[in-house]
């Protein structure tokens, strides 16, 4: 049993439940990192074993998917609508309601995580010019872009992971995943409307008539194209990330867009923490103690091949470490998963990071952004309605997958 590796694994997963390191300004990225490091200096993982540890097409793919979102960041799209939504007429449940279909639909194309960066700092200030509380809305936004992003393969970091370690059809996955996450969302402003009753009862001002963000229309029909080229692409005999990566390079190859500026736009500290967590989980799953493990959920019948052992197992590590971690993790650990239980994962890990804060890096970047913009968002907001819509949300998406017949009670 190699100790060592163990104990960096456990240290490393404690940091990503902490999200920091006390007296050191180390993040989540930084944590796995340095992991990574005291593993190679100790050699307890070599620079070849490392290389292989890594699956370079799930970072092939959200590199490229993240490519096409600046394309739309860069156009404009994600502020223009924002700040559209922000002045919209009508009352504030109107409001919440365009919040959360629009955050909900853009994230199921086109990765939540980059959506809520983009639109959360509009929002927060175009909501509180309207004289009203911005943390509804923040919530809705964060809510609904997590549910939306359930819906596909693209969604967010965890469904492309399981995606391609599962090599899952694009279609046949929105199939079993679509209704329930188009019920999530309705159960999103639902939660929203009865927990935040008071505040949604304001009456907001005049829509505000001042300069808009900048759109580029020609540069939003070309991410619109490819974006259309892509899914296309994905019904193709195609590798997923070959076909994306396609995408993006023609992208890049741009007379107007600067490269430059679109790869920069580009989450490195996310595909940096990928990358480190690949290598982490892969020194672990090689050690004695990971095959005992194993050996010991398959006899107690807990490997989360079933409804009963994935929805505590989704809920609790969705909710530690966060759900791109645990679902890391759980790949790592899990010998033979079939389609139906990959499906599973991903719909219910997803939908249990709205439960608290630290559920998905989704709501840590609203959290943080609309801190930047002045609207605080805390732990105790994001529980008063992240529990009960969670807790709804995978009570819907468990019935659906058990009627459909992809996992069984």
């Amino acid at each position: 049993m190699d100790t060592f590796v163990i104990v960096i694994f456990l240290l490393t997963y404690l940091g990503m439940a902490f999200g920091s390191v006390r007296g050191l300004k180390l993040d989540r990225t930084g944590i796995a990192l340095l992991a990574v490091v005291v593993l190679l200096v100790s050699g307890k993982v070599g620079v070849k074993a490392m290389g292989s540890s890594i699956d370079v097409p799930t970072l092939l793919l959200l590199f490229a998917l993240m490519i096409v979102s600046a394309q739309f960041q860069l156009a404009g799209v994600y502020g223009t609508v924002a700040a559209k939504v922000a002045a919209a007429s009508g009352s504030p449940r109107r409001l919440l309601a365009l919040v959360i279909v629009v955050a909900g639909g853009l994230s199921a194309v086109l990765a939540n995580d980059v959506v809520c960066f983009a639109m959360t700092p509009i929002i927060a200030e175009g909501i509180r010019q309207r004289g009203l509380d911005p943390r509804p809305y923040l919530l809705g936004l964060v809510g609904a872009a997590n549910a939306g992003s359930a819906a596909t393969l693209i969604g967010n970091p965890q469904n492309i992971l399981i995606g391609q370690v599962g090599g899952l059809d694009f279609w046949s996955f929105l199939a079993a995943c679509a209704v329930p996450a188009a019920l999530s969302l309705v159960v999103v402003y639902a939660t929203l409307c009865l927990m935040w009753k008071r505040e949604l009862a304001a009456t907001p001002a005049a829509t505000d008539t001042g300069e808009r963000p900048h759109l580029n229309h020609w540069q939003a029909a070309k991410g619109i194209g490819a974006l259309i080229g892509l899914l296309l692409l994905f019904a193709a005999p195609l590798p997923r990330e070959v076909g994306a990566m396609v995408i993006a390079g023609l992208l890049l190859a741009s007379r107007r867009m600067s490269s430059r500026e679109m790869i920069g736009t580009v989450d490195w500290h996310l595909l940096l923490l990928f990358a480190c967590l690949f290598v982490v989980t892969g020194a672990f799953a090689n050690t004695e103690l990971a095959r005992q493990w194993m050996e010991s959920l398959a006899e107690h019948g807990l490997f989360p091949d079933n409804l009963r052992a994935m929805l505590p197992l989704a809920l609790a590590a969705s909710n530690s470490i966060g759900n791109v971690p645990a679902v890391m993790l759980i790949l790592a650990v899990w010998p033979t998963p079939d389609a139906g239980a990959l499906t599973g994962l991903a719909l219910l890990s997803t939908l249990a990071g709205n439960f608290l804060l630290v559920g998905s890096m989704a709501n840590i970047i609203v959290a943080e952004r609309a801190a930047a913009a002045g609207a605080r968002l805390s732990f105790g907001d994001f529980a008063r309605a992240g529990i009960p819509m969670t807790l709804a949300t995978m009570t819907i998406a468990t019935l659906w997958l058990r009627a459909g017949g992809w996992m069984a009670w």
